[in-house]
């Protein structure tokens, strides 16, 4: 959505294991720092960690046919090595280069680089999930990142965090639109609406060549689901609110926009081309992440504020076949926590009873499918579930239940009836809720126990600390996102749920840092 409480209120690779002579990339001159920019002007990237593998990403700026070296070590020196190879890459894959670099250890940090051209590039940093008990994790929780819109101090400011385990992007990793179409701080390239795939190729490039973007995938690997904004606003299966017949075959843009998104994003890649997934890390949390936009979702409805949409039994969010392995992917897990990230709110706003602020674009407009979600919840015996959305630039700590101002489904007192809780984290520079509904949203929130906090306009993210006793979301907040040069951000809210309870408590301060683990030099 573009104005209206968000906006109208984000080619398979092959690993080669080509050996390299050992030592090849160790050592660099002066006049290979001074050359890694134009080579790799995109910086290096890392994602979806297993227990013995992780994506290495990167790009080389060529014109042909390209050999990179790659390698992969137990120290920022790249003296202690465990893997090493070759990719070749050309124009058929925009010059992007993925390894799925296999061998690794679990639970271990790791060091890597790459090298084309006589030149090096940057050492990245990158972690392993972790098998067996974990007694703690620490998660960056981000979403909706409009170039537009301002900088990426949250970037820079996650860079520096030396204990997180993996940054979680739910989605809106780039923008679609228009340079002047929908922010205005900084310009887009392509200066137009991005529709073909030399347009997204190159908005994904303006992005990777953010300095704040870049400094935070060399320090930390990502794991990321796209949201509407990676092809079109509003987008659906057969199509989407920012698509018109004058742009062409709406199934053309989207290949062209999933292709790009797989080019340039450090993501695994799966039979058939589906990206929602699970990833587990040990004991402690099974990770599983939706795809709320392109795989199953029919249009949306009409309408903004007032009562739900007419029930009808052919709308759905998920589609059959991810709502039936969403649900045997819950009940299938041993893990303490079931951390479900996915793109829009489950939580309801009401306005008055019999009335509720019905943004159709989240899973209020598919009251079939939030009834499903929250009655398997309830019925199918999985505990301790926590949903973590993206998508509205807004910050909400919400108990999920179906009526909350039914006495026989909720009670605000003890948060009986509640059947899992959802931690909404901001933009990173995306507007919040536009002036005229942050009013309405305090108005309404005697109607609305089971929102225990919310702030609609700041810009940051979430850090997600997990124990085996609780999992804790701290709230950061920037004031500003204009100013090229960030202020510190600033605790904005903690809140908890302990284990075996669906019952959110305010905390008085964030957890203590983790295990600083060495940085990338």
């Amino acid at each position: 959505m573009k104005n209206i409480l968000r906006r109208d209120v984000l080619r398979g690779a092959a690993l080669l294991l080509l050996p390299v002579p050992s030592g090849a990339l160790a050592g660099c001159s002066s006049s290979d720092d001074a050359a890694e920019p134009q080579v790799f002007q995109h910086g290096v990237a890392s994602g979806d960690p297993l227990p013995d593998a992780v994506i290495l990403w990167t790009r080389v700026t060529a014109d042909g046919p390209v050999d990179v070296a790659w390698e992969i070590a137990e120290d920022p020196e790249m003296t202690k090595r465990v893997g090493e190879g070759t990719f070749r890459t050309d124009a058929e894959r925009d010059h992007t280069v993925k390894v799925d670099a296999r061998g690794l250890q679990p639970g271990r940090t790791y060091f890597y680089r790459f090298r084309a051209r006589g030149v090096a590039s940057k050492v990245g940093r990158t972690r392993t999930a972790p098998t067996g008990a974990v007694p703690r994790l620490r998660f960056a929780v981000v979403s909706c990142s409009s170039f537009a819109h301002g900088y990426f101090h949250t970037y820079r400011e996650l860079a520096r965090q030396a204990d997180l385990d993996a940054v979680l992007h739910l989605g809106d990793y780039i923008y679609e639109y228009g340079s002047g179409e929908y922010g205005n701080v900084r310009e887009y390239e392509p200066a137009n609406e991005i529709v073909s795939l030399a347009d997204y190729r190159m908005r994904h490039a303006q992005y990777k060549r953010d300095a704040d973007l870049q400094a935070v995938h060399r320090q930390h690997p990502f794991i990321t689901i796209w949201d509407d904004h990676e092809v079109a606003n509003d987008g659906y299966v057969d199509g989407a609110q920012n698509h018109s017949p004058e742009e062409g075959d709406w199934a053309t843009r989207k290949a062209a926009a999933m292709r790009a998104y797989r080019e340039w994003m450090p993501i695994r890649e799966q039979d058939g081309g589906r990206i929602y997934r699970a990833v587990a890390f040990g004991n402690l949390v099974d990770l599983v992440l939706l795809d709320t936009r392109y795989e199953g979702r029919t249009k949306q409805p009409g309408g903004f504020v007032g009562a739900p949409p007419t029930p009808d039994p052919t709308r759905t969010l998920l589609g059959e076949t991810q709502a039936a392995w969403l649900e045997g992917q819950l009940k299938s897990s041993t893990a303490k926590w079931r951390l479900l990230g996915q793109q829009v709110m489950v939580g309801n706003l009401i306005i008055e009873p019999g009335k509720e602020i019905a943004n159709l674009d989240q899973w209020h407009g598919y009251p079939e499918s939030r009834a499903r979600l929250l009655d398997f919840l309830k019925t199918s015996g999985v505990k301790d579930v926590v949903v973590l959305t993206g998508d509205i630039h807004s910050s909400w700590a919400n108990e999920l239940v179906g009526d909350p101002n039914d006495p026989a489904q909720y009670d605000p007192v003890t948060g009986k009836g509640s059947v899992a809780v959802e931690l909404v984290t901001p933009a990173v520079t995306s507007p919040g809720i536009p002036d005229i509904f942050v009013g309405l949203v305090e108005t309404a929130r005697p109607k609305n126990p089971h929102i225990r906090w919310v702030d609609p306009s700041k810009r940051g993210f979430i850090v997600l600390d997990v124990t085996p006793e609780r999992v804790q979301g701290a709230w950061y907040h920037f004031q500003d996102v204009v100013a090229p040069e960030p202020i510190a951000p600033a605790v904005a809210a903690v809140w908890s749920v302990k284990a075996g309870s669906t019952r959110l408590e305010q905390d008085a301060a964030p957890a203590p840092p983790g295990e600083a683990r060495a940085l990338a030099p």
